[in-house]
C-alpha cells in the first residue's frame, strides 16, 4: 500500500492510499469477519475521541449498521485530557447517528488502588508526591544522543512547582504497573457489553502502535479483530479526511489519555512525531538507506539510524505483547 519511490528519493506521499479502496476492503473484512466468522450480532468499540477509535467506530457503522455498533465513553477522574475525550466522543457518536453509552471508571479503578499504587512509585523518588498533585513519565528523544534513554517523571504539586526527577527501574515498573489498570479496566468493560449484546470487540490500533508494542497486554491490545492494524497513522488521517470524521477530531494532536498532566504520544514512547514516524518505520520495513530518510525529514544520516535501532528494540520487546499464551505439552487428543 502506497508507492514506491526510485532509488534514493523518498517522501512522504509514500504513504498515499486510495481511500475508497482501502475502504471498501475493511468494510468487507469487518462483515465477514463479526458475521459469518464469529457470529456475532454487532461491535463494541471504545471511543477516547482520538483518531483511530473514530474511525473504527465509523468502518463499523458503515460496515454493520448503526444499530449493530455500541460506542462507549470511558473517562477517568485524573486524566488531563478525559472531559476533552468525552466531549469530542460524544461530537463523534452523534455524526453517526448513535448515543454513546458513558462507563466512569474512576470508582473501579479506586477500588483496585491504581491511583494508591501509583502514588506509592511515585514517592520512591518525589517522597513529597500526594493528594492534589499531577504527573506524566517522559523519555529523552532518541534522535538528540546515543546514551542509553532512562524515564524520568515530571510532577507538579498543587501550589504549580514543577519537579523533574530520573525513574529508578522498579519505580518505573511500578507506575506502569498500576496505569495500566486504566486500559484493562476499559477492555474489562468493553468485554461486559460485548457478552451481554452478543457483540464483537474492536480494536484499535494502528500499524505504528501495532509494530511497536504501543499498547498494554490485556488492555488495549486485547480485541477480537483489528481493522486499522495493517494501517500507518497517516493513513488513518487520510481515512478520516475521506470518512468525514469531525474536523475537531482529526485536527487533535495524538495523546496517551493516561497521566494527569498533558503528555503527547512522543514523549511517552514514539521518537518522532507520528508522520515522520511512519516515514521511518516504512523505510525500515523497505530497506530504505538512513541517509534517504534523513534527506527527506530534515535529520542526519546518524540521526536516523538511531530511530531505526529503536524501531528494531521495540519490536523486539513487543514479541511478549503480540504472544498467545504457550501450552506446555499437546492438548489431549492431539499429537505433539
Amino acid at each position: 500500500m502506497g508507492k514506491t519511490p526510485a532509488h534514493g528519493e523518498i517522501s512522504l506521499d509514500v504513504l498515499d492510499i486510495d481511500c475508497r479502496e482501502a475502504t471498501e476492503q475493511i468494510e468487507a473484512s469487518i462483515k465477514t469477519t463479526v458475521l459469518k466468522r464469529f457470529r456475532k450480532r454487532g461491535a463494541v468499540v471504545g471511543i477516547s475521541g482520538g483518531i483511530d477509535s473514530s474511525v473504527v467506530a465509523t468502518l463499523c457503522v458503515r460496515a454493520l449498521g448503526a444499530e449493530q455498533v455500541c460506542l462507549l465513553l470511558m473517562p477517568e477522574g485524573e486524566s488531563a485530557s478525559s472531559d476533552e475525550s468525552t466531549k469530542l466522543g460524544r461530537l463523534l457518536a452523534e455524526s453517526l447517528g448513535i448515543e454513546a453509552r458513558l462507563e466512569d471508571i474512576t470508582s473501579v479503578l479506586e477500588g483496585t488502588d491504581c491511583y494508591a499504587r501509583r502514588d506509592e512509585a511515585l514517592r520512591e523518588v518525589i517522597p513529597n508526591y500526594g493528594p492534589g498533585w499531577k504527573s506524566k513519565i517522559v523519555l529523552p528523544s532518541v534522535i538528540d544522543s546515543d546514551r542509553f534513554r532512562i524515564f524520568s517523571v515530571v510532577a507538579r504539586s498543587p501550589e504549580g512547582e514543577e519537579v523533574k526527577a530520573r525513574l529508578r527501574p522498579q519505580s518505573y515498573l511500578g507506575i506502569v504497573a498500576a496505569t495500566n489498570f486504566k486500559q484493562r479496566t476499559r477492555k474489562m468493560m468493553e468485554y461486559y457489553h460485548a457478552d451481554r449484546l452478543n457483540f464483537a470487540v474492536a480494536g484499535t490500533p494502528n500499524l505504528l502502535e501495532y509494530d511497536q508494542g504501543f499498547f498494554v497486554k490485556g488492555g488495549d491490545g486485547l480485541a477480537d479483530f483489528k481493522p486499522i492494524a495493517h494501517l500507518y497513522k497517516s493513513q488513518v488521517y487520510q481515512l478520516a479526511a475521506y470518512l468525514e470524521v469531525p474536523e475537531e477530531i482529526r485536527s487533535r494532536p495524538p495523546t496517551t489519555d493516561t497521566y494527569s498532566l498533558p503528555q503527547s504520544q512522543e514523549e511517552f514512547y514514539f521518537s518522532l512525531p507520528y508522520d515522520r514516524m511512519d516515514l521511518c518505520l516504512w523505510a525500515r520495513n523497505h530497506g530504505v538507506a538512513a541517509v534517504d530518510v534523513g534527506r527527506a525529514l530534515d535529520l542526519s544520516e546518524e540521526q536516523v539510524e538511531r530511530v531505526y535501532r529503536d524501531i528494531d528494540s521495540k519490536r523486539r520487546m513487543a514479541v511478549y505483547l503480540h504472544s498467545q499464551a504457550l501450552l506446555s505439552g499437546a492438548p489431549d487428543g492431539e499429537a505433539d
